[in-house]
């Protein structure tokens, strides 16, 4: 009897005692089948999203500017952990925090992101900003005004590279595409407030093999289109504080100047202690009465105009100052120009900005600028082996050794201050090795737009089109999809006729060089 009584009481406890069971049984299951879909829904969104450039995300920056762009903000994993994916309807403030992917090169129309910066007025800070105190605490960190301006001047450079005709089946080979009053027109470059002056030429004296002759070429076999003078307008004089000249010199392309930066010898200026290299010094200074574009020199041709326009504008009560830059051997042509205009205009504040630039002088050059007052920026990439050059080797190991060898007169030295950047700074760029990537002007605007210090991540708002790192390298990360060498004419320069054939058109009469190019005019509207 008592085990009868009992039972329902036993009975009753089981079912209790079972109910919370099952409880736990089905949140285990529910559990389980969460973190499956959780896992699922992750390789789904990583297939279809590329997180490999997500993963990147530590080498963004977690640092957001204030006036002085140095405040911190909250870091982009926390904008990462909300799951919100780009939609064209997502505001700019949001989509400005989220990393590349190969959807943000789609066409969105206006929910895209500006591909600059607002540009400030720095009338009052110019002189300091070109290197008056060489750039302290400008540098470390970077200041936002002196990066807007270093990029400004890249563009500029840039300009030369992407106007110069370098097919080698052109009978203009050699020179410009457009002529000097619609060249910022054709570049996009108009949106800088200057205006183009005059055209340099240059020549190289040197036997190259016939299967490097521009057999195709007519208007010059001797002369190459170098660069430009340009002069800031009216608007951009206000916003930067004075009247800037600026002389923007190109990079190597033609063969014969190839040969020529390989003469690596030192030679002397006149008869003082100070010597550059004497393939740089050629190309700057090669003239012939036989050349219809050089019958002066790039050296004689730049120094006369800057000396016209110092005259023009200073009587007009202006102040003005004279930035060159330069890539590659632009830059090495940029010093050497410097050096000429301090020694012939007086009283004339003068700046070189030059990217990925060799060494070109001795101890004594470099003394002798830093006594003329010039003020020298030089851009780097720690994986570029031209700014190492010449001597890479030797010069790499004495230069280590200054205390002893410091006052050696052929040993080449780099002039002014360095801002060094990094290939590896940036979640967008291929960590393979690419020595010719790394040398490109626009692997150098991409980085120096994202840098903020040594020991900042990459600058998360950096606005400058990811897309031009792939202009003429292949230096971005697969996952973006951008392709490599993009830049190109279409049809490689053909067009259909009216006949249905495919022929090279004939430049336009107004884009023809003429000898008559390298003159100048200077009007007072400027």
């Amino acid at each position: 009897m008592d085990k009868m009584q009992l039972s329902p009481v036993g009975h009753v406890d089981r079912q209790k005692t079972e109910r919370p069971r099952t409880k736990r049984v089905w949140k285990l299951k529910l559990s389980v089948t969460w973190q499956r879909m959780k896992k699922a829904l992750k390789s789904t969104l990583k297939h279809r999203l590329h997180l490999h450039l997500a993963s990147n995300l530590s080498k963004l920056s977690t640092l957001k500017l204030n006036h002085h762009d140095m405040a911190i903000i909250k870091p982009i994993k926390h904008v990462m952990k909300k799951k919100k994916t780009i939609r064209p309807t997502m505001p700019l403030a949001q989509l400005i925090q989220l990393p590349y992917t190969a959807t943000d090169f789609i066409d969105h129309g206006h929910a895209m992101t500006p591909t600059k910066s607002p540009i400030e007025n720095i009338s009052t800070r110019w002189r300091e900003l070109h290197g008056l105190h060489n750039w302290d605490d400008l540098i470390e960190p970077l200041h936002p005004w002196l990066r807007r301006e270093v990029v400004k001047y890249g563009e500029f450079v840039q300009g030369t590279y992407d106007a110069f005709d370098f097919d080698p089946l052109s009978e203009f080979c050699g020179s410009c595409r457009y002529n000097r009053h619609k060249l910022f027109e054709e570049l996009g470059l108009t949106k800088h407030g200057y205006k183009v002056t005059k055209y340099i030429y240059a020549m190289s004296h040197v036997d190259v093999p016939e299967w490097l002759e521009r057999t195709y070429c007519t208007w010059s076999k001797d002369s190459n289109w170098m660069g430009y003078v340009a002069v800031s307008g009216d608007a951009e004089t206000a916003r930067i504080g004075r009247r800037d000249i600026l002389v923007a010199w190109r990079g190597t392309v033609a063969p014969t100047e190839w040969y020529t930066d390989l003469k690596t010898r030192l030679q002397r200026l006149g008869k003082t202690n100070i010597k550059v290299q004497r393939g740089f010094l050629s190309i700057y200074s090669s003239k012939g009465d036989f050349s219809r574009y050089n019958k002066l020199s790039a050296s004689e041709q730049v120094k006369e105009e800057i000396q016209k326009l110092v005259s023009f504008f200073r009587d007009r009560g202006e102040e003005v100052s004279l930035t060159i830059c330069g890539h590659s051997l632009g830059g090495a042509l940029a010093l050497l120009n410097a050096y000429d205009a301090a020694t012939c205009v007086p009283h004339l504040f003068i700046n070189v900005i030059s990217f990925g630039a060799p060494r070109v002088g001795n101890i004594h050059f470099k003394e002798k600028l830093k006594e003329l007052g010039v003020k020298t920026l030089r851009v780097v990439v720690k994986q570029d082996i031209v700014p190492k050059l010449p001597g890479f080797i030797l010069n790499t190991i004495l230069n280590k050794f200054t205390a002893v060898t410091g006052r050696l007169k052929w040993i080449y030295r780099h002039v002014g201050t360095q801002l060094m950047l990094d290939v590896l700074m940036s979640p967008y760029l291929t960590r393979d090795p690419d020595y010719t990537g790394s040398h490109n002007l626009q692997t150098y605007l991409h980085l120096l737009d994202g840098y903020i210090s040594k020991t900042s991540k990459f600058r998360w708002n950096a606005r400058r089109d990811v897309a031009l790192v792939n202009k003429s390298t292949d230096m971005l990360i697969k996952e973006l999809k951008i392709p490599e060498f993009w830049y190109q004419r279409p049809f490689k320069g053909l067009v259909l006729n009216q006949y249905g054939r495919w022929v090279k058109p004939g430049r336009p009469v107004e884009h023809i060089p003429s000898p008559r190019s390298i003159g100048s005019d200077h009007d007072p509207s400027l």
